[in-house]
């Protein structure tokens, strides 16, 4: 069944239903209102709805994985965003929807989208913390539809980082690329290019890891080391 003869429900059911095999989850529904500048869909017409789609923890490593290592040149330069692309894509071809990508243009806002749909606010790292997942989690992609869909995920009911007054994420950067709670993109990678990063790069973000947060969502050493290598190229 295609988006243009099912419910809402029925969508969001197709679309969770397609995503889970991958390890990706949707997180939240966003509902644009008549007032408001809404994304164009790909006939140009402005979008009723987003679904945010991501992972929890490690959930994609192993599909992405699996798929990598099947390719002669392992997902070329931007492996996980192509893998996202080959996944999200055809789920948005069956079910009528328009698919969006963070790493493409036109740029979406979705940190401001997982913001409205989900209730999370920024840590200071930058990466929107989770209640439950901490900083273990990311999007994938979004799809849009033509009409409005039933709220999917959970929403945040306070901002993790209120409730710690320690914030050991500030001071276990080596780079002290956490300053005044803001996230030195630039400190942070000529690090990564020193003889001192080491540590950084085989076990991931020692300021995401020094999160107390969420810490049973944590990526394995594999994913780290992923992620780390892409930050400091």
């Amino acid at each position: 069944m295609t988006a243009p003869s099912a419910t809402a429900d029925k969508i969001v059911e197709i679309v969770r239903a397609a995503l889970a095999p991958h390890g990706l989850f949707l997180r939240g529904t966003l509902n644009f209102s008549s007032a408001e500048a809404a994304p164009l869909l790909a006939d140009g017409r402005p979008a009723a709805s987003v679904l945010l789609i991501g992972n929890i923890g490690g959930s994609l490593w192993q599909a992405f994985n699996a798929w990598r290592e099947g390719l002669p040149d392992r997902g070329g330069a931007d492996p996980l965003d192509t893998w996202s692309k080959v996944v999200i894509g055809p789920v948005a071809a069956a079910c009528g929807a328009t698919a969006y990508f963070p790493s493409d243009p036109p740029w979406q806002p979705f940190q401001q989208w997982a913001m409205r749909a989900e209730g999370l606010q920024p840590s200071p790292l930058g990466i929107l913390i989770h209640p439950r997942y901490g900083l273990w989690h990311g999007y994938r992609g979004a799809l849009a539809f033509d009409r409005p869909l039933p709220e999917t995920g959970e929403r945040a009911a306070q901002h993790p980082c209120d409730r710690c007054a320690a914030k050991p994420c500030m001071s276990a950067c080596p780079a002290n690329a956490l300053v005044e709670e803001r996230f030195d993109v630039g400190l942070c990678r000529g690090h990564l290019r020193s003889e001192a990063a080491r540590g950084c790069l085989s076990a991931g973000c020692l300021s995401r890891d020094a999160c107390p947060v969420g810490s049973d969502y944590r990526y394995r050493q594999e994913q780290l080391r992923f992620h780390m290598a892409a930050l400091s190229l």
